[in-house]
């Protein structure tokens, strides 16, 4: 059974007809159900962007090219972190692994077989959280054999994932007080990005509503990781005026259409590959050092849920 595709939609009308017209181009894309959720406006002036989203996602040439096609519109505006939760769990209950796009992700047409038979390989691997669509460029080891690696932090722009995964989350993050006050903690959090810590302590208290990061410090808990492709099956077109968006080139990549026929069953972080892929999420020590001052030692414990 293919996992169901679940895609996230707002107010970007020129992103979203890039992205369906990708993954309906997709070599699975007539066996599989597509499911879009689209979210209400937040302000009057958001209303006509929304409109025009919605009338490309009911666009009947695109329920042709998939098995189903179902589209849930929200009258209310949830943003992207209620939606997604909201949205995988709804899914997820009934299908038991479901995939995950946003919608300004333009995915390689072998992008669902890539995530299928990720999805189907690693199901009852219990040292595996997601797989993930997406990947910085890294330079490989000669002697790297595989065509997937794995790393200790999710990527939220296109992922898959497993019920019995999905449901170990705590979205309240019930140990933050724990977490927040112990620098060995936090250590080994920041060890796959220096932004983590800080992004998690500003969830916590309502300066940002990320279901990422809560899903990424899920993953931490578990001691579990996220299987990447070695060349990206995604590429993110969002970098310019969005909800969760920032010009930063250095994520820019182009998708590969190379088979991946190699999983690595080596569940361990390369530490050559680990060294190449922090250096993305670099943060300012003094400002870490203001942010820690400023969300944690300053501010009192607020979450949102």
């Amino acid at each position: 059974m293919l996992a169901p595709v679940i895609l996230f939609v707002y107010n970007r009308f020129d992103h979203i007809t890039k992205t369906l017209k990708a993954i309906s181009e997709n070599y699975l894309a007539k066996e599989t159900d597509l499911i879009i959720f689209s979210d209400g406006p937040k302000k009057e002036k958001d209303v006509e962007a929304v409109t025009k989203v919605r009338s490309i996602i009911n666009n009947e040439d695109y329920k042709k090219m998939f098995k189903t096609v179902t589209i849930v519109e929200s009258d209310a505006n949830k943003g992207l972190a209620k939606s997604i939760i909201e949205g995988v769990s709804q899914i997820i209950e009934k299908t038991g692994k479901v995939i995950v796009l946003e919608d300004d992700c333009v995915s390689s047409k072998d992008f669902l077989n890539y995530m299928n038979s990720a999805l189907d390989y690693y199901e009852e691997n219990d040292k595996v959280w997601s797989i993930g669509g997406y990947s910085v460029n890294l330079d490989f080891p000669n002697d790297y054999e595989y065509d997937t690696y794995v790393m200790g932090r999710t990527c939220s722009y296109a992922w898959g994932t497993w019920k019995n995964r999905w449901n170990l989350v705590d979205w309240n993050v019930s140990d933050y007080n724990k977490f927040k006050y112990s620098l060995k903690k936090r250590r080994k959090f920041n060890r796959y990005g220096e932004d983590r810590s800080k992004m998690l302590d500003m969830q916590q208290v309502g300066k940002t509503n990320s279901w990422a990061i809560r899903f990424c410090y899920a993953m931490f808990k578990n001691n579990m990781y996220t299987i990447y492709p070695c060349q990206s099956k995604i590429k993110n077109i969002g970098y310019d005026v969005g909800t969760h968006t920032m010009k930063r080139g250095s994520f820019s990549v182009e998708t590969s259409e190379k088979e991946i026929s190699c999983f690595t069953d080596n569940i361990e972080v390369n530490e050559t590959l680990r060294k190449q892929y922090i250096k993305y999420f670099k943060t300012n020590k003094l400002k870490l050092f203001a942010s820690f001052v400023l969300n944690v030692l300053l501010k009192p414990k607020r979450g949102k849920k």
